[in-house]
């Protein structure tokens, strides 16, 4: 019986910018955040106010992000033997749930002002909204090349994405009151950011879970995966195979391998290797090799 152990690889798409990245985008935020809230006030706005309350939430995201990819940075140890990875997926699952929270609020205070629309400044609102927008979309063009291969990164971007449709919304709805006078428009489009951010963050709510359930990851088919090892020449039957995510761009693989007596098990070892990374992209491998004979009811020694 032997195993083979890969476990020298580290998440892919880490880069030292990222974190410069961050912290660029949460500086823009921060202080954009703070003449929102002013202009809000002043022009009597919801959609200005709604979109204040979510930067509020993109600043206290981005900030766990960035308090994420600096705790995933220390090295394993004997408590925790896979490092700090998974601590960006937790910050992703917060990040999702905060979008989802930031969302009700402004749907319950949209209902709120539907009912009785307030007067609103709609050039001022227009003005103040716009110069968010531009914010917003710097931000986004700061954070687009780190979000595809880390779920942290993408709850970061996504916060920003959503904050830039809350900007969108509130030049639009200014537009509307002070060209028409419709002060529902206030209300209405702020409802409708409200679903959008719940829209836009379930799917990183899900994949979030879905890391933390160990579930198999996202593109790889286990059914596949066992059929590609069981074809390998000297393979009698693959056993026990699991496939799960570790943190964003680090896949992991244990599986009972079965040959026969006498077969040699350091070629099977690199060949198997060697398929699992160039057809499923698999780096961190656990085999265990089980001689024919080996019984799937075998056990330890007792001592």
């Amino acid at each position: 019986m032997a195993c083979a152990d890969d476990h020298s690889s580290r998440p892919e798409g880490r880069r030292p910018e990222d974190k410069r990245r961050l912290a660029v985008t949460l500086a823009l935020a921060a202080g954009y955040m703070v003449a929102e809230v002013v202009g809000g006030l002043w022009t009597n706005s919801l959609a200005l106010l709604a979109d204040a309350g979510h930067m509020l939430s993109d600043v206290a995201a981005l900030g766990l992000s960035l308090f994420a990819l600096w705790l995933a940075e220390r090295p394993p140890n004997a408590r925790r033997t896979y490092g700090y990875y998974r601590t960006e997926i937790l910050a992703a699952l917060a990040n999702g749930a905060a979008l989802v929270a930031v969302a009700i609020l402004i749907l319950i205070e949209a209902y709120q002002r539907a009912r009785h629309p307030p007067e609103v400044l709609g050039a001022a609102m227009m003005a103040i909204a716009f110069g968010g927008l531009v914010v917003n979309l710097l931000s986004l063009a700061i954070l687009s090349s780190s979000r595809h291969s880390n779920l942290n990164l993408r709850g970061a971007w996504l916060h920003v994405l959503s904050d830039s449709l809350g900007s969108v919304g509130a030049i639009v709805a200014g537009l509307l009151i002070w060209a028409f006078g419709w002060r529902w428009a206030d209300p209405a489009i702020s409802a409708l950011i409200g679903l959008l951010i719940v829209y836009s963050s379930w799917r990183l709510l899900s994949e979030s879970v879905s890391v933390l359930m160990e579930s198999a990851p996202r593109g790889i088919d286990v059914d596949a995966v066992r059929d590609t090892l069981s074809g390998v020449p000297g393979v009698l039957e693959v056993h026990d195979l699991h496939v799960w995510t570790i943190t964003s761009g680090m896949d992991s693989l244990s599986a009972h391998v079965v040959v026969p007596d006498g077969h040699p098990v350091s070629p099977l070892l690199v060949e198997l290797r060697h398929l699992l990374a160039s057809r499923f992209g698999i780096h961190h491998v656990t085999l265990q090799i089980e001689p024919e004979d080996f019984g799937p009811h075998a056990t330890c020694p007792t001592r």
